[in-house]
């Protein structure tokens, strides 16, 4: 897919994660200016890490120092924790980004259970320092990741932007929640113009190991039992990172105006899954069959994931397309390939 849009020089957090890896090959291939930060830390194996980055053509660099990618001229890459408030300063003033994306962040939401302190240094502070260099040193268009977590236990289907989401059911989701509060606030008193993404299920290559599709493959793919929580009664609005970043790409000159520049947007495939449905397009896809494991709901999670993408359709002329088939079934061929690097 060709994007008609003017060349940005852009600054993208969260370049070794799974959408930003991708996202990073998207906009290299569009001709702009990109340049990458990564905490890299150990949350997961860091060697999927490190190979999405040999992806993109980024080997070894020191802490804060930039280097150069040897496939693509416009990449550049930086090894950066984002609560590192000084040497981020430092970055946005020497390169002076006109767009700027945030996906960086301490993912997971049991993982929150555990480690709550990751959550708000990463999620919170590391948040509020980009929200920062954004104001000291304007950017066009902030784009920054949310989560459908943030809808919590919501009953109402599908959910859409209008619905309250003051009522978090686990400290990933409040957190995500206070990215899309602090950047109202900078809209409102330093004009930042934002644009928050409320993600659905993410799948696809690259995927992180401690999600579902990742976690699920290689169960099945080692003869071992899938935990499916509540008994198999769970629903996910499972959106192909293909499709994740087709709306990036859509969203980047749809900059917010009026008295408030900010907004936010779901974006999900709008059509939600069984759990053990998921399960079976995968067996097909990977031709193997699993073993099931029913156990009861877990602390921090939601039954029911259902974006409604009406209004990203509005704006951009565009709603996630790609089929659980088909986008599971590439999904299985990147995991039994040479390029997972934990196969």
């Amino acid at each position: 897919m060709i994007w008609d849009c003017k060349m940005e020089k852009v600054i993208v957090t969260g370049a070794a994660g799974f959408i930003g890896h991708h996202l990073c090959k998207a906009l290299v291939a569009c001709g702009h200016d990109v340049l990458g930060c990564d905490s890299l830390n150990t949350y997961y194996d860091i060697r999927l890490k490190r190979g999405r980055l040999q992806d993109l053509g980024i080997a070894g660099g020191k802490y804060g120092e930039v280097c150069s990618s040897s496939l693509h001229g416009n990449m550049r890459f930086v090894w950066l924790n984002l609560e590192d408030r000084v040497k981020l300063e430092q970055i946005f003033e020497k390169e002076r980004f006109t767009l700027a994306i945030n996906l960086a962040a301490q993912a997971g939401v049991r993982y929150s259970l555990e480690n709550p302190q990751a959550y708000i240094d990463s999620n919170v502070t590391g948040f509020l320092n980009v929200l920062e260099c954004c104001r000291n040193y304007p950017v066009g268009h902030l784009l920054y990741a949310s989560s459908s977590s943030v809808y919590g236990g919501n009953e109402k289907v599908p959910f859409s932007e209008k619905d309250a989401v003051e009522h978090p059911v686990s400290l990933y989701a409040a957190t995500k929640r206070s990215n899309e509060l602090m950047a109202e606030v900078y809209a409102r008193l330093f004009g930042v113009a934002s644009s928050g993404m409320r993600f659905f299920t993410v799948y696809g290559p690259w995927g992180r190991p401690d999600m579902a599709p990742m976690l699920f493959a290689d169960a099945i793919m080692h003869g071992r039992p899938i935990k499916v929580f509540n008994n198999g009664d769970m629903e996910r609005d499972f959106t192909f990172v293909g499709d994740i970043v087709k709306s990036i790409m859509l969203l980047l000159d749809k900059v917010p105006c009026g008295a408030v520049p900010t907004t936010v947007y779901n974006i999900g495939c709008g059509s939600p899954v069984r759990l053990v449905d998921f399960i079976h397009t995968l067996e097909d896809a990977l031709e193997r069959r699993a073993e099931l494991e029913y156990c009861p709901m877990q602390k921090g999670d939601v039954v029911r994931t259902w974006a409604d993408t009406s209004y990203l359709r509005e704006k951009t002329g565009y709603a996630p397309v790609t089929s659980l088939k088909e986008g599971t079934a590439l999904f299985a061929r990147w995991y039994k390939s040479v390029m997972n690097p934990l196969r």
